[in-house]
């Protein structure tokens, strides 16, 4: 039983002998039994004077969950010996700790245990804040008051512990978890399992902005998951907020890498009604063997346990109220929104989610998940490849040419299999691929035939699990061909060389793809995952993707005309503006590839209005299922207007270049004084920049108004929606004119008591007036008038109309 040794010197014992302890059968059904204490010798592994009588019954639990995979073995452990804490308490100070490493908290996971151990009565009071602070059975409307007088008593309780404690690390760790609980608005750890147990992992919702040293930008709020098994982070912008849950890899960091995508998703998400979320989890237990399948089984289980962790302290809505989650004491007003959406690694599991919402019997039903089998299918559609295709197009007409009429080279990222770069190598014939590279293959057509490459593409396209390796070589012309990445070296033909500017005949494959990065070729576009284009005063860890460090390349060397992003993240926002300085072409991926979730947003309000009526008995769901198909044309119409007006506008705003300047920061500054705004962390320039750029006749970047534009729309939706305005008669044109026009004809009873009617005219509203004056046009007439953003937008839609 030497393997049990580690977990009990987690638990703060020093093993004495070879075989110290015994294990007694467990019954017929077989297993472990009982940890024996006093069959075996031991003494405890620190100063602290414990009286084993008292914890005996503690440390077997805790010993047997560990045993069973129930719990993890790590330092939290002692706490059962030192501070007479149970299982169950210490989790709730591990899942903390785990996730103050996600919020970058610079203490590692040891010190944080040795912290605690070395004060375990601060670490009992903690405990016993949490518990007193939300179990349901203290908050009833007889027991509230005392409740929170005693909740209040343990603070202080804790803070006077505090000024005893000598070391300053010691000090902030444990202050870090007093606030953590202070900014807890929800859990799960009073809810039950089925089985009438406590359940497997433990949910806790934040308020975010209270937390102490989370780094920039702070959503509204976030919800961790944990278990042994998972852990996951939801961060939302608010309320009413919608984004993908990825499959991460990066366990150390992953609530970075989330943060990262959330901030351009709340950019993206200003096209439409929810503003930005996202999650992601990462799998802690991978499966030893069963290969990819059992690998996928294992991710599957762990994305239901994020998605439960969420649908355990989110409201519910029933025949028009608000049903709270049973166990849970709310910290917070009323919250039922909650819909998720498709990402990396989790393409194809929206009916899994929606499973899940099922079972939970969510208001949203198959709402809840966008993309499912029922629904609108983006790869079917190629709706997100459509919409990063307006700019594309957008792009080149700008330089005279038509891409849907003239031959253009092409450099690529991704394969036909993928969603977005499938779509986009498929929305013109006269896309002349010259060069492409995924995980595994790159692809070199020196000079291709536009009209048969295009078949071929169309072919891998429709092949399941396709490759580069699927694509006929015989098409493919003098000099090219597929190689493999995994190849120690590369030997060169003349024609590659010529045409990426080689000098060497035999390189890796890392040189070949920094080669294809750096071609001159007409269109750069991303439809694969990665970051490959910096800015040169970046390091390589700025990029957040160790995976291609040795390939990427920096914004003043590409030298393609036009960048697409149909992908997230291809460039950091520094390569972006570094690239637009040299001549290139290009938005940002918020900009780009929105019509994803335009779309997910159209489905999702389409669904809540058809349930309402389901739900009266009006409508069957075959008969809902059909009209979904039957608007699918027209729902990619109305999402495409919203790609071509946002593109339009942005170039509207760069021709005004520098002439535009001064109102675009006095804007900015007003939205820096109104919080909204963070110009360092958006890499929008200072003033000293600005009058720099004024004094050479330059304005801003077009990545720089990509986020310029979309702030202006979140900072007027926000004073829009609550306002009074959406209530007016005037603006329910706005609300019925959102939907296709099949619903305008049968439906317009329940359009105008549609259950985000509000968001739904405030967005429409929004788009309309930013779109068509740009965000500085508000705050100047407000500084000519000294009327208010609500009154001028009332006054732009009497004009408009």
């Amino acid at each position: 039983m030497s393997d049990a040794i580690p977990v009990l010197e987690h638990m703060g014992f020093r093993v004495i002998g070879e075989d110290p302890f015994q294990i007694r059968p467990m019954g017929s059904a077989g297993g472990r039994g009982p940890v024996m204490l006093h069959d075996f010798e031991m003494a405890i592994a620190a100063k602290h004077a414990v009286d084993i009588s008292q914890v005996r019954d503690g440390i077997e639990e805790a010993f047997l969950r560990v045993w069973s995979g129930g719990m993890e073995s790590d330092g939290f452990n002692k706490l059962v010996a030192f501070g007479g804490l149970g299982w169950r308490e210490v989790i709730i100070l591990r899942a903390y700790a785990k996730y103050l490493r996600q919020a970058a908290f610079r203490f590692s996971q040891p010190y944080i245990e040795d912290a605690l151990a070395a004060h375990p009565q601060i670490a009992a009071l903690l405990a016993k804040l949490f518990l007193t602070t939300f179990d349901p059975a203290l908050h009833t409307a007889a027991k509230r008051k005392q409740s929170e007088s005693n909740a209040a008593k343990i603070r202080k309780e804790i803070t006077a512990a505090l000024e005893d404690v000598s070391s300053a690390d010691e000090d902030r760790i444990l202050r870090r978890y007093l606030n953590l609980i202070d900014c807890t608005l929800r859990t799960n750890f009073f809810q039950s399992g089925e089985d009438g147990k406590p359940k497997s992992y433990l949910s806790f919702k934040l308020n975010s902005r209270g937390i102490e040293e989370l780094p920039l930008p702070r959503p509204m709020v976030e919800v961790f998951v944990y278990s042994p098994r998972v852990e996951a982070i939801h961060l939302r912008g608010g309320k009413v907020a919608r984004g993908g849950l990825r499959w991460s890899d990066r366990r150390e960091d992953f609530r970075s890498e989330v943060l990262g995508l959330v901030k351009a998703q709340m950019v993206k998400n200003a096209v439409i009604v929810p503003t930005g979320s996202k999650g992601g989890f990462v799998v802690k237990q991978p499966p030893a063997a069963g290969g990819r399948e059992a690998m996928q089984a294992e991710g599957i289980e762990c994305y239901k346990t994020l998605q439960r962790g969420l649908l355990d302290i989110t409201d519910n809505v029933v025949k028009d109220k608000i049903i709270p989650p049973p166990g849970v004491v709310r910290r917070d007003e009323d919250d039922p929104y909650l819909v998720v959406a498709a990402d990396k690694g989790t393409a194809t599991f929206s009916d899994i989610a929606n499973g899940v919402s099922e079972d939970y019997g969510f208001w949203l039903g198959d709402a809840y998940a966008s993309g499912g089998s029922v629904g609108y299918d983006h790869k079917a559609m190629g709706i997100t490849a459509r919409g990063a295709w307006e700019s594309v197009k957008r792009h080149f007409r700008e330089m005279g040419i038509d891409t849907q009429s003239e031959d253009f080279t092409c450099i690529g990222v991704g394969d036909m299999s993928g969603d977005v770069f499938g779509n986009g190598m498929l929305l013109s014939k006269h896309i002349k691929l010259v060069a492409a590279f995924n995980h595994l293959h790159i692809f070199i057509d020196p000079d291709p035939n536009s009209a048969k490459s295009y078949v071929e593409r169309e072919r891998l396209f429709k092949l399941p699990r396709s490759s580069w390796a699927d694509y006929n070589t015989k098409l493919i012309s003098k000099g090219g061909g597929i190689f493999d990445r995994g190849a120690k070296s590369l030997k060169i033909t003349p024609q590659i060389k010529t045409l990426l500017d080689l000098s060497k005949s035999e390189i890796t494959p890392t040189e070949l793809i920094t080669a294809i990065l750096k071609s001159r070729m007409d269109l750069l576009f991303f439809g694969g995952i990665g970051t490959y284009i910096k800015g040169s005063g970046e390091s390589h860890a700025d990029a957040s993707d160790r995976a291609n460090d040795s390939l990427r390349i920096d914004g003043e060397e590409l030298r393609v005309k036009v960048v697409g992003e149909g992908a997230n993240l291809g460039l950091t926002q520094r390569g972006r503006i570094e690239a637009d300085t040299a001549g290139v072409r290009l938005n940002t991926d918020a900009i780009d590839n929105s019509a994803g979730v335009d779309c997910s947003d159209h489905e999702v309000n389409i669904k809540i209005l058809l349930t309402g009526e389901m739900n009266s008995g009006k409508l069957t769901l075959k008969a809902r299922n059909q009209t979904l198909v039957e608007m699918t044309d027209e729902v990619a119409r109305l999402v495409l207007r919203d790609n071509y007006q946002q593109t339009q506008t942005i170039s509207q705003l760069q021709k005004r270049g520098p002439a535009a300047l001064e109102d675009q920061l006095r804007t900015m500054k007003f939205w820096e004084r109104e919080g909204l705004l963070n110009r360092k962390i958006e890499y929008l320039p200072s003033d000293e920049e600005i009058q720099e750029r004024v004094a050479a006749g330059q304005g801003l970047s077009r990545p720089e108004l990509s986020v310029f534009l979309p702030y202006g729309k979140m900072w007027l939706y926000e004073k829009l929606v609550a306002s009074n305005l959406p209530d007016d008669p005037l603006v329910e044109e706005d609300l019925i004119n959102y939907f296709p026009s099949k619903l305008r004809k049968t439906y317009v009873n329940a359009i105008k008591k549609h259950k985000l009617r509000r968001e739904i005219i405030a967005t429409v509203i929004t788009n309309s007036f930013v779109n068509r004056v740009g965000p500085s046009f508000l705050t100047n007439v407000m500084d000519r008038t000294g009327m208010g953003p609500v009154d001028i937008a009332r006054a732009y839609t009497v004009t408009r109309a």
